[in-house]
């Protein structure tokens, strides 16, 4: 008698498993960190219209686009008629990267601009104020001005 029944090794209940939860995929794959790196993806095109002027803003920022021997990983994902053969291109982003340092001295620059521009404001606010009506500006707080405290 000649049986076709698997042997039992052969059957495993994997093929029945639920499948595993579905998750939407990332847009940009996320870069392998380089100590003392920031990463960042630079528009270089929009709707297959290249944009040389973003690109190069971002260049003499100090940002250099990341060698794809850099992140080997990436190297599948990477599109093959970019215009940077050595380079990571995704959907019209570079991925670039600058020292640490270089967007430190970025955020304190601009964290600068925005308190020049707000004292600017607060200026402008107070020059128009009134003794007879005076204006509620948010920036100064009393405290201990109420009750006796006893």
């Amino acid at each position: 008698m000649a049986t076709n029944r698997l042997q039992r090794e052969l059957e495993s209940r994997t093929q029945s498993e639920r499948p595993k939860q579905w998750s939407q995929p990332e847009l940009l794959p996320e870069p392998d960190k380089q100590t003392g790196y920031a990463y960042r993806w630079i528009r270089i095109s929009t709707l297959n219209t290249s944009d040389p002027r973003n690109l190069s803003a971002k260049l003499r920022e100090g940002w250099e686009p990341v060698r794809i021997e850099e992140q080997p990983k990436l190297q599948l994902l990477a599109d093959p008629n970019s215009r940077f053969k050595d380079n990571i291109e995704i959907g019209g982003l570079l991925l670039c990267k600058t020292p640490l340092e270089f967007v430190d001295q970025r955020n304190k620059h601009y964290s600068d601009q925005a308190d020049a521009q707000m004292k600017a404001v607060e200026n402008t606010l107070m020059r128009q104020n009134d003794p007879r009506m005076p204006l509620f500006n948010e920036g100064k707080v009393t405290i201990g001005s109420f009750g006796k405290g006893g």
